[in-house]
């Protein structure tokens, strides 16, 4: 194609430009995308760590304690989770995300109890010979740990739990995580009803990535007389927009770590984490610049800034071309940002 653009706005005259696409970046590859690009990286990979969050980050192991996170979004709250993850080499990072409506036993465990009760209705339907329709073996299917109770199954390392704006919760949720983290156990009902016929069940965890070698054997737990006790206590992150204030004993136990905005150097550097081999060119310096100075401004994310420089970087022809148009589009998107 004679310019940049795929799609021409032209809808008498369909074409497969789509088939010159280039692959995406690196942050926004998926499936087949990721597993045919050499560009990818895993998460947390490129996330560069002050040196006072390198000191939380290993209180919080030393001390077994969850680290609070606040910060502007963009600011690499949640990377920090998967940073020590991948450094660590600990496996997926069990995602809890928070709104008003999230209880703690949603992070514990889900039991579908209506599932169940229409399956049994339809065996009975069906009249099913030699089947017992309520056959407690069958509680197994209707079972699913959450991050929460995922992350305090026994392990031979810590497992790792982002519990994401935990300022967006009801109030009462805070408060009822301190048991939770001060005795590092929980029961799931449902199971501690039957365990005396039923003293071993398999249940589903929320582990779901099965190309992690740390954590793909944890898909599936086994879970005896309905109790879980960790022997590891779990890397605990909540981040935390600074929306609301937590109670008192909720933040005696926490570690406390506020992530600022980068500075112009400081994004510099995360320029050249994300690319590999990058020059800071006139045009790449001259969006950091801009950057900087609008985020002063009004609220800027910094994956803002890494999508205007990935387009800019592109080697291919008609977008390298266009380059010096493409760089005053991207300035005008920058100076509009924060009245979006």
């Amino acid at each position: 194609m004679s310019n940049w653009k795929i799609f021409q706005g032209d809808r008498r005259t369909p074409h497969d430009g789509i088939e010159s696409l280039e692959s995406p970046p690196p942050w926004r590859q998926f499936g087949s995308d990721g597993e045919k690009s050499a560009d990818k990286k895993p998460r947390g990979s490129t996330f560069i760590a002050s040196s006072e969050a390198i000191d939380l980050v290993n209180a919080a192991l030393y001390l077994r304690r969850p680290l609070l996170v606040t910060g502007k979004p963009g600011t690499g709250k949640t990377s920090l989770a998967y940073a020590v993850a991948h450094e660590l080499k600990l496996g997926e990072v069990l995602y809890w995300s928070i709104t008003t409506r999230t209880t703690l036993n949603d992070g514990l465990y889900d039991y579908d109890a209506i599932g169940r009760l229409q399956n049994v209705k339809l065996q009975e339907d069906a009249k099913l010979e030699n089947q017992d329709s309520d056959s407690l073996s069958e509680i197994r299917k209707y079972i699913q740990l959450g991050p929460l109770g995922t992350a305090l199954l026994p392990s031979k390392k810590p497992r790792v739990l982002l519990i994401d704006e935990i300022d967006k919760s009801d109030i009462d949720l805070p408060n009822d995580l301190l048991h939770v983290f001060e005795e590092g156990r929980f029961k799931i009902r449902e199971l501690v009803r039957i365990a005396e016929k039923l003293p071993t069940v398999e249940v589903r965890t929320a582990y779901q990535d099965k190309t992690n070698p740390e954590t793909s054997k944890d898909i599936k737990a086994e879970i005896t007389e309905g109790r879980i006790q960790c022997n590891n206590f779990p890397f605990v992150i909540l981040t935390s927009n600074g929306e609301r204030d937590f109670p008192p004993a909720f933040l005696r136990r926490c570690l406390r770590l506020n992530i600022p905005e980068p500075n112009q150097e400081e994004l510099a550097k995360i320029v050249k984490a994300h690319f590999d081999d990058i020059q800071i060119t006139e045009e790449v310096n001259k969006l950091i610049t801009e950057f900087f100075n609008k985020r002063q401004q009004g609220d800027l994310a910094t994956d803002q800034l890494l999508n205007a420089i990935y387009l800019i970087t592109r080697k291919s022809a008609p977008i390298a071309k266009e380059k010096d148009k493409l760089v005053e589009q991207l300035l005008k998107y920058l100076n509009s940002a924060e009245d979006r």
